[in-house]
């Protein structure tokens, strides 16, 4: 949709949709004779860059080379429509590099739309390079053919299995029967207090399948030291035994908050002028909760929604946060400490923790002296969609190189009937994304029909509509109670594809009577080979 993206007609000004405002636009080549866009952006101001229609059946995809003159500044890409403006992305750029600019957008409805580019943060004044702009559309079916693939590429491997006789002969018309006994991708659901107490939500539950946990709220600071010294951990203890007991394997959630409205009120109450009084009381926190659960939990939200909320580094100083990360290592070494945010992948318009700010809290906790592991968190509480600007956010994060969990999913109940499309559109995005190593959803189930933000079953444990698709997706990611099922051609031979896990086949042939042929198997990744399971008969 683009014309002329790399700017190299310096005569096009004003035309071909770019250089709209011209008083503050200004082409610049560089020592190696690149052509750039320049704009002079002042404080709110910005400048028109191109125009554009957009369809409100597209996806866009969204992407830009931005550099600053001089210092940093925070860049962001707005699509301005005459009933919105729409986000795309937002970046940190800088002086002396470029910084890629990648995001996406969806609109409301079809109109006109002027692309601008915003300067905002410390630099309310900056001199914006950018170059190689793209914005790509898809139709609907176009995201989902990619993303389909995208699934066959990282999340499944071909299987062939092949039956002979003893005397190595194929044996055609054989069937083939194969059912996932467990599978490799972590996906799970919180639990909270309140599944101890009912025997049927305990039972639905338990019946979805779900081999990953996390507890709502019974493990925070909250709810185990409400008062200084008066802690109480009988609730995640329960929960810690329901889950072992159960084969469910538990994140912890979470030590602490960066926010001083989100810890218990004795904590929330200390002032700047007191930080060795919070130090104390983090460094207790962190000693109690970690050691008593040392071994327990694979993950650990260490510091929740600290690049939100900076209350522990406005009272102890920048590294606060890095301390906490420190103490958890040395506490518990076989846990992964974890970072936990919301609407980075959410909201591109939030600009407390975009993916470029979510990067540079992860240089900054290194640069600190944590060199150890560390995970990122993505909570991922969704309200309107934009697949576009979620898939363009984890190709940001991944290159940091670190475990990427979408730790507390759920879709606003705001949304109505789109609620449950909305959800399970988001399941198959962040499933389809191989960066994404595991995916929470946030469903507990409260008395009287509550929930947080999305309800997953009606207060007997019918499934309402967005616990259907909890079942169909598990139905299609484990292949459901039928399983997949073949016959083997003229070779012996019956190819399929699979989801990572282990597996179990039979196989069935006159020449065996009643007596099936069983085999175990597993489905790892191994590059693009086909994994192949021979039956001898």
């Amino acid at each position: 949709m683009v014309a002329d993206p790399e700017f190299s007609n310096k005569n096009n000004g004003g035309g071909g949709g770019w250089l709209k405002d011209v008083r503050k636009a200004v082409y610049q080549t560089s020592t190696d004779g690149s052509t750039y866009y320049v704009a002079r952006l002042f404080s709110n101001e910005s400048s028109i860059l191109a125009d554009f229609n957009l369809e409100a059946d597209k996806l866009y995809a969204f992407s830009a080379w931005v550099q600053v003159k001089q210092g940093q500044s925070f860049i962001k890409a707005v699509f301005e429509t005459p009933t919105n403006n729409y986000t795309a992305g937002a970046v940190i750029a800088k002086q002396g590099c470029w910084s890629m600019l990648k995001g996406g957008v969806v609109v409301n409805v079809s109109e006109p739309a002027h692309l601008r580019f915003q300067s905002g943060g410390d630099n309310l004044t900056a001199e914006v390079w950018i170059d190689s702009v793209s914005l790509q559309p898809f139709t609907r079916e176009e995201w989902q053919s990619h993303r389909a693939a995208a699934v066959e590429k990282s999340r499944k491997r071909r299987v062939k299995f092949v039956a002979e006789d003893a005397g190595g002969m194929p044996l055609p018309n054989a069937t083939v029967s194969v059912n996932q006994s467990r599978p490799d991708f972590p996906f799970g659901c919180a639990i909270n207090q309140f599944i101890l107490e009912n025997p049927a939500y305990a039972d639905w539950y338990l019946r979805r399948g779900f081999r990953y946990t996390v507890f709502e709220n019974e493990l925070k600071w909250t709810t185990t030291e409400p008062a200084q010294g008066a802690v109480n951990y009988t609730l995640p203890d329960a929960l810690l035994n329901f889950s072992k007991s159960h084969g469910l394997t538990p994140r912890g959630h979470c030590v602490m908050w960066g926010s001083n409205k989100a810890n218990p009120d004795w904590v929330n109450s200390i002032t700047a002028g007191d930080a060795p009084r919070l130090q104390e009381a983090g460094d207790a926190r962190i000693q109690s909760a970690m050691n008593r659960y040392k071994g327990e939990f694979f993950q650990w939200d260490i510091v929740n929604e600290n690049m939100h909320n900076v209350f522990l580094e406005e009272v102890m100083g920048p590294d606060a946060s890095t301390r906490y990360y420190k103490k958890a290592n040395e506490i518990d070494p076989a846990t992964v400490p974890f970072l936990n945010e919301y609407n980075t992948i959410e909201r591109p318009f939030d600009m407390e923790a975009t993916p470029w700010q979510y990067l540079q809290k992860v240089q900054t906790i290194r640069a600190q002296g944590y060199k150890g592991p560390l995970g990122i968190g993505l909570q991922a509480h969704f309200a309107a969609l934009n697949l576009p600007f979620v898939r363009a956010s984890i190709d940001v994060l991944r290159s940091a190189k670190l475990p990427i969990w979408i730790t507390e999913l759920d879709v606003s109940s705001t949304q109505g009937p789109n609620q449950a499309p909305y959800f399970e559109e988001l399941l198959r995005e962040l499933h389809a994304h191989e960066a994404v190593e595991g995916i929470m959803i946030w469903g507990g189930w409260w008395p009287k029909g509550g929930c947080y933000k999305m309800c997953l079953t009606d207060d007997n444990f019918n499934n309402l509509p967005a616990g259907d698709v909890v079942d169909k997706i598990m139905a299609e990611w484990t292949y459901g109670r039928d399983g997949v099922q073949g016959t083997t051609d003229a070779s012996g031979s019956f190819k399929t594809s699979l989801f990572y896990g282990e597996y179990e086949a039979i196989v069935s042939h006159p020449k065996l009577g009643k007596l099936p042929t069983v085999q175990k198997f597993r489905v790892v990744p191994e590059g693009q080979r086909q994994r192949n399971v021979a039956f001898k008969i």
